[in-house]
Parts: structure tokens; C-alpha cells; sequence
């Protein structure tokens, strides 16, 4: 990924997530510089890009990572001179919906104010000409929908901290544009997934509990609502996106999005199929179950290999635990990319289904190892997803 031009110089918050790791993978291959910032843990959080790693003393490095954090302006405004960025791409978030009610005040703080410190060192810096900045908007500033389906000019209806604190960021977003011209806009992306997703998201929660029940290693996937609607895409169209916007010759607000919606029970049986489980649901709201009605041998075989089914036809794999319910829920999300495709001239190349078998298909690999180590005897820590 190196070169021996440098061409742009970008600063990424929120390097160690997912669309942090693709959109670095995306600028390297670009020329670029890329600069990024992680928190400090006493775990090692940087699973996602430690395979862009280098050197920071070789005069070839293009790819920088500093210790920082969305609650202190002091340190961003320090990297942001530091490291004098022509774009920045604020992804960092506290992005999960279901926490960010236990931890409304955090999730304001880092969310919302958050971009607030960001913009504001661009301008107190002198850098509004020279810097572009991109802000991670998102879907769920919609929430109780007010049009279907939903487009830059959709009304926003939030129905969680998190997107309390996201509407903050968009219209900051947005202030700063307008009062200081600078160049500053918000990707509205809709659910962009992918193997990389955290392992909290309901996506890559399924994925992984398909994935252990077919190899024996789980017995059920607990859900939430089963009839929430989304608008699911793949991460590496949605980083493209992101740079995409920051290319054009005036600043704009954009959906990202693919324009489709499903059911999350349709995600669930999808994903079920891919190891060759065919579900049937049964009951309603607390009381629904997803029962295996039948194995598909042969697709069986081809995802997970000579193994023994742990499961058989009759089992129930899918039951419904009310604690993953949201106190506010969102249920119909579905945009409309019109703008995007026409001014960006972007597309996804994923589709749903091409998601969710790269998914499950990465979740099995991932399993597997631990199955080896099992039969190796070495203990490993396994929980219901």
C-alpha cells in the first residue's frame, strides 16, 4: 500500500472500528497519509488495522496512529495542528442505540459535543480553508419516520441518546458550514455491516450465534424485535462514500444507502441458510420461537465441512428475550439514495445477501479455531450471543 508520493494528508477519529479500518485500507491505497485517533485501554483494541501497522521511525510511513479521546479538545486540537490534516473523517462514536441509554450523558459528551470540539479546533486553528471534515451521521436521526422512504430533506424524529446526540452533531455540523465556510458535511449512512462489525451489533451477533450453533458451540440466538426494519449495506461501499463526498467541489449533506429494507427475522433465516438451516418462525411478540424445519445437507457440507449437526430438525434456534428490546424503538429505516447515486455517482457492489455469506462464512473460520483449541484441550471462553 505504500508510495512514493504522498498526495493528501487525512486524520481519522475512530481508527480502530470498522469503518475506520476499510476507509484506512481505501485512502493508503489512494497515496495518502493517514493519521488516527485511538483511546487508550489496557486492552489491545487495534485487532482491525494491525495489518497496516508500520514503522513510525521509517521515513516511508504513511500510516500514524496518537492517543486520543472526543471529551478532550486540548488533544485534538494538539493532533489536529500536529498533524495538519486537508481532510478529517470523524467516525469516533459511542454508537450503540441499546447502551447509549444506560449512558445518555457519555454518549452526549463524546457524540455530540464531541464534534463540536472537533470543528472548533479546525476554526481556531485557522484551518477552515485548508481542512475538509466529514461527519458520520446516521440513519437513526430519523427514528419514528416521517417519510418513507427517508432523503436529505426527511425530518428528523430521534428515538435515542444516541441520536439526540447525532441530530447535535448534524445541524453543528451543518452551523459551522454556513457561519465560517468551511468545508463541512454529513454522510447520512444508513446500517453498513460487515465481517468486522463489533461483536455487539445485531448483525454480527446473528452471524456469530449461526455460526456456533452449526458447529455445536451454542444452543439458541436470544433477539430483541424481530420485525424492525433496516436498510442493511457492506462497509467497504459505504467508506468510498465517505471519501466521495469530500471530493466534490461543494460541501453537502448525503444519504448512504442502499434503498432496500428487511426484517430482521428475514436477516436471521438468511443467515441461518447460509450454514444450510432452513428456520420456520411460530408465536408472536415474546412468545415467537424460529424452529429448524429442515437441513440442507449440501449446503451444510460446503460451509462447515466433515462435522457432526448438533442440532436437529424440531430444535428451537431462535428465541425472543425482552431485556434486548429498546425503550424507544425504530422501526422502519429505508433510504433513498437519488442524491448520492446522481451528484457521487455511487452504488453499493454488495448485496444483502452477498453481506451476510461473507459474514457467516468469516464467523465459521473464526469458530473453528476455537473448536481446535477445544480439541487440543486448552480452555476457551465461550458465551451465548
Amino acid at each position: 500500500m505504500k508510495t512514493s508520493k504522498i498526495k493528501k494528508t487525512a486524520l481519522i477519529t475512530g481508527i480502530t472500528g470498522q469503518d475506520g479500518a476499510y476507509l484506512s485500507e481505501l485512502l493508503l491505497s489512494k497515496g495518502y497519509m493517514v493519521h488516527g485517533i485511538k483511546r487508550r485501554t489496557s486492552l489491545f483494541n487495534t485487532n482491525r488495522i494491525d495489518h497496516l501497522y508500520q514503522d513510525p521511525q521509517s521515513d516511508n510511513c504513511n500510516f500514524k496512529l496518537h492517543f486520543g479521546d472526543m471529551t478532550d479538545s486540548m488533544n485534538l486540537t494538539k493532533i489536529i495542528q500536529e498533524t495538519q490534516p486537508d481532510e478529517i473523517y470523524n467516525l469516533a462514536a459511542m454508537s450503540h442505540v441499546k447502551v447509549s441509554f444506560d449512558i445518555p450523558e457519555y454518549t452526549a459528551n463524546a457524540d455530540g459535543i464531541g464534534t463540536l470540539r472537533l470543528l472548533e479546533a479546525v476554526r481556531l486553528l485557522g484551518m477552515e480553508k485548508k481542512t475538509k471534515i466529514y461527519q458520520a451521521s446516521t440513519s437513526e436521526l430519523y427514528g419514528m419516520v416521517q417519510a418513507v422512504p427517508q432523503s436529505e430533506n426527511t425530518p428528523f424524529y430521534p428515538r435515542s441518546p444516541y441520536a439526540v446526540a447525532k441530530i447535535y452533531a448534524y445541524w453543528i455540523t451543518v452551523n459551522y458550514r454556513e457561519a465560517y465556510g468551511m468545508f463541512a458535511c454529513n454522510g447520512i449512512l444508513f446500517n453498513h455491516e460487515s465481517p468486522l462489525r463489533g461483536e455487539t451489533f445485531v448483525t454480527r451477533k446473528i452471524t456469530r450465534a449461526v455460526s456456533k450453533i452449526a458447529l455445536g458451540l451454542q444452543s439458541v440466538l436470544y433477539m430483541g424485535n424481530l420485525n424492525a426494519r433496516r436498510d442493511w449495506g457492506h462497509a467497504k461501499d459505504y467508506v468510498e462514500a465517505m471519501y466521495l463526498i469530500l471530493q466534490q467541489e461543494k460541501p453537502s449533506d448525503f444519504v448512504i444507502a442502499t434503498g432496500i429494507t428487511t426484517k430482521v427475522r428475514d436477516f436471521v433465516a438468511l443467515a441461518f441458510e447460509e450454514v444450510g438451516f432452513l428456520l420456520r418462525f411460530e408465536g408472536e411478540g415474546i412468545e415467537e420461537v424460529g424452529i429448524l424445519h429442515a437441513i440442507n445437507h449440501e449446503v451444510a457440507f460446503q460451509a462447515l465441512g466433515d462435522l457432526s449437526f448438533h442440532v436437529k430438525e424440531g430444535d428451537v434456534l431462535v428465541e425472543i428475550d425482552s431485556s434486548y428490546f429498546r425503550p424507544t424503538e425504530v422501526d422502519l429505516l429505508i433510504g433513498d439514495p437519488s442524491k448520492s447515486n446522481s451528484e457521487l455517482g455511487w452504488k453499493p457492489k454488495y448485496n444483502l445477501e452477498s453481506l451476510i455469506k461473507e459474514m457467516v462464512h468469516a464467523d465459521i473460520a473464526l469458530f473453528k479455531k476455537d473448536i481446535a483449541l477445544i480439541k487440543s484441550g486448552h480452555a476457551v471462553l465461550l458465551q451465548e450471543e
